[in-house]
């Protein structure tokens, strides 16, 4: 190993620098003598507080100014929370390694004196930023209210108190990862809340060209999850989807087999489809598109167009 410097691009909210952190230290473990460096970026999506990010653009708000770093030269990888990775991505950049994933649950902190989100009254005040986990939790609990709340994991974990929720659904792997797994009520199992295309897992994106850096992270891929969540946004890409919609997908790996399940919703949770495919781990992406057409066939186009004129049509992102 030759390479004295390597930097790391990363917004600068505390996931997305915990995260950079522990790619930092497992590159500072296998190459002692190198220095690993964090440039912090502030990206479009983080400036945006008060308008729902779908009237401003998609997941692309939060990956393109450290996109832009890096085609410049200014730092040589970028590490993503995968499920705000956009489908597409710039000539000359590609997405090199998807780690070994995190719990990809849902969990639910509870107000105190209930132990589980099923016994909560009726019309309780349920906080979160995601479509898919309103609608699916709406299509069991359609007398829940669904309140939007935005910010990082400790400002959303407070709105249960501040803006008298009864409960506040967040992804397992950031509780885990910041060290507030002790304040989690529940855990949501997969399949009545199919996670996020990509959840618990971390992208490193490099230049597709820069050969030296794609040989020195290539240690982080972690197979059965690159298997699993590019099946995932193989189905994400052909509904052509994103955060803006209540689409959900989650695969698994056995052996050589992929399993996997996806979801097309409204945002009230009444329609909701829901189909699964198996397959050879080796065709993962077919396997991503084809249980979308699957959906698309049920009627997936409808209910996505549906969702997408809706003139009362609001999301926040989904950033834990």
């Amino acid at each position: 190993m030759s390479r004295k410097l390597l930097r790391i691009g990363t917004r600068a909210s505390q996931l997305a620098l915990w995260q950079a952190n522990w790619v930092k230290s497992e590159l500072e473990k296998r190459y002692p003598g190198m220095e690993v460096t964090l440039t912090k970026i502030k990206t479009q999506g983080d400036k945006i507080l008060d308008v729902p990010l779908a009237m401003v653009g998609g997941k692309g708000l939060f990956v393109k100014e450290i996109e832009e770093a890096m085609l410049r030269g200014e730092i040589d990888i970028a590490v993503h929370s995968m499920k705000d990775v956009p489908t597409i991505f710039p000539a000359s950049l590609s997405l090199r390694c998807i780690t070994e994933r995190e719990d990809c649950r849902d969990i639910v902190i509870l107000r105190p004196g209930v132990s589980t989100w099923l016994e909560l009254p009726q019309g309780a005040r349920i906080g979160t930023s995601a479509l898919r986990r309103k609608a699916q939790l709406l299509h069991v609990r359609p007398d829940l209210q669904m309140v939007d709340i935005r910010g990082n994991v400790e400002s959303r974990i407070r709105k249960l108190t501040d803006d008298n929720l009864d409960a506040v659904i967040l992804a397992a792997a950031g509780m885990h990862r910041l060290g507030f797994s002790a304040q989690i009520s529940e855990y949501l199992p997969v399949g009545l809340s199919i996670p996020a295309i990509g959840q618990g897992a971390l992208g490193i994106e490099s230049r597709t060209a820069d050969g030296e850096v794609n040989t020195l992270i290539d240690f982080f891929n972690h197979p059965a999850t690159s298997w699993a969540v590019r099946a995932e946004r193989a189905f994400l890409k052909r509904l052509e989807g994103g955060c803006q919609v209540p689409i959900a997908c989650h695969g698994t790996v056995s052996g050589h087999e992929l399993t996997l399940t996806g979801l097309v919703a409204d945002c009230d949770g009444v329609q909701c489809l829901k189909e699964c495919v198996r397959g050879p781990v080796e065709e993962c992406e077919k396997l991503g598109t084809s249980l979308a057409d699957d959906l698309l066939i049920l009627g997936a186009g409808r209910i996505l167009n549906a969702v997408y004129q809706h003139e009362t049509f609001n999301v926040n992102r989904e950033d834990v």
